[in-house]
């Protein structure tokens, strides 16, 4: 018989409240850094419950006193593999920063990490207790790291004050996602260039030139 599932703390949010404490903090990285050694040795079909407690040393009851299922712990820990890998640049424009953000969004997707990617949000569709953890430890904390780009450049008068920054995020990294999963184009860092281009054209304070053209 499986080890009894929690229930989440939070009904609306699916997130499970884990136990605290040194021992339990330990567990909770053990835990993660093996489900990141399992993604990247073999994408999400590697990241069993038997496989991540084989290798992390955690009892299956243990990880299902952390978590409700095995997409939530690859959540969790994939939004830390990108959070590590994709830090915010500082160009000093918000141009800079959004062009460099959005290259190395499409970089990140293009490679072996899209591939989890695409199998964590396929995952995500048949398992609402996984994806609430998705979007808490991956999207959500992508979407800050944007608003506090979008921030900067409000700060500096760069940027039109009235558009929501999630409607930002959505335009310049929405194309990205739709050409990972479906493969209709590459992802190349020519085509994220022109994107930020394109966006920019409607995005930025003043619309009476186009931005410049951006090519390094």
């Amino acid at each position: 018989m499986s080890p009894r599932r929690p229930k989440a703390t939070s009904q609306a949010a699916g997130i499970i409240e884990h136990p605290t404490g040194p021992r339990s903090e330990r567990i909770h990285e053990a835990v993660l850094t093996a489900t990141q050694e399992l993604l990247l040795e073999g994408g999400l079909a590697a990241a069993t419950v038997d496989a991540i407690a084989a290798r992390s040393g955690v009892s299956k009851a243990t990880i299902y006193k952390h978590w409700p299922s095995r997409t939530a712990v690859a959540g969790k820990a994939f939004g830390r593999m990108m959070a590590d890998e994709l830090t915010l640049p500082d160009t000093g424009s918000a141009i800079g920063d959004l062009t460099e953000q959005v290259v190395r969004v499409s970089a990140f997707y293009a490679s072996e990490r899209g591939q989890i990617f695409a199998q964590l949000l396929a995952a995500c569709v048949d398992d609402s207790a996984g994806a609430a953890y998705f979007r808490e430890y991956f999207l959500d904390g992508r979407r800050k790291a944007i608003a506090d780009l979008w921030r900067r450049a409000l700060d500096r008068g760069e940027v039109a004050p009235a558009i929501a920054v999630d409607d930002v995020i959505d335009i310049l990294f929405g194309p990205l996602i739709f050409r990972r999963l479906s493969g209709h184009r590459a992802l190349t860092e020519e085509h994220a260039r022109t994107l930020v281009e394109t966006a920019l054209n409607g995005l930025l304070a003043s619309s009476k030139s186009p931005p410049p053209c951006i090519r390094h």
